[in-house]
């Protein structure tokens, strides 16, 4: 005996709900259905969009810590949402560039020279002087006073 029948006190095993499904019943069902199809789907929608904006602000702050950047996620939430963060000015403007090259970066092709000049201009605006152009001097990497990487000379780096 199923659970319907026994709350009707029906013994015989067929089950006659208590009503009459109408037309008009039906068309209220459909119209739930759909209600309820669009709000899952809203809800996936902003599910999709909460994962994105977390996923941007981990990639940021990692990626910015490798080079020096002190700024924490929270910190980095809240120049995402426009606050105002008590930081190093240059630590705030690497942030902002970062997010600045965030929303440009499915219009860019990696294989495509401007493309990447855009995005290392956008990526260093504020920051230093040659942005956005291939660099004109030496650079390495110091550790303390040595040097313990030397990068390729400037003329080198187009190729």
């Amino acid at each position: 005996m199923r659970e319907w029948d026994f709350l009707l006190g029906n013994k015989s095993g067929s089950c006659q709900p208590p009503y009459t499904i109408t037309p008009a019943i039906l068309n209220l069902v459909a119209q739930i259905s759909e209600v309820m199809g669009r709000w899952g789907s809203l809800t996936n929608q902003a599910k999709a969009l909460r994962l994105r904006r977390i996923n941007r602000i981990h990639t940021i702050q990692g990626s910015l810590a490798i080079e020096g950047n002190t700024l924490t996620e929270a910190q980095i939430t809240a120049i995402l949402d426009g606050k105002r963060v008590i930081a190093p000015p240059r630590e705030v403007q690497e942030v902002r560039n970062a997010i600045a090259a965030y929303e440009r970066f499915e219009q860019w092709r990696p294989e495509v020279e401007a493309d990447l000049l855009e995005a290392h201009r956008l990526l260093m605006s504020g920051l230093m002087e040659e942005a956005g152009v291939y660099r004109s001097g030496g650079v390495g990497v110091l550790a303390g006073t040595q040097v313990i990487h030397m990068a390729p000379p400037a003329d080198r780096v187009p190729h």
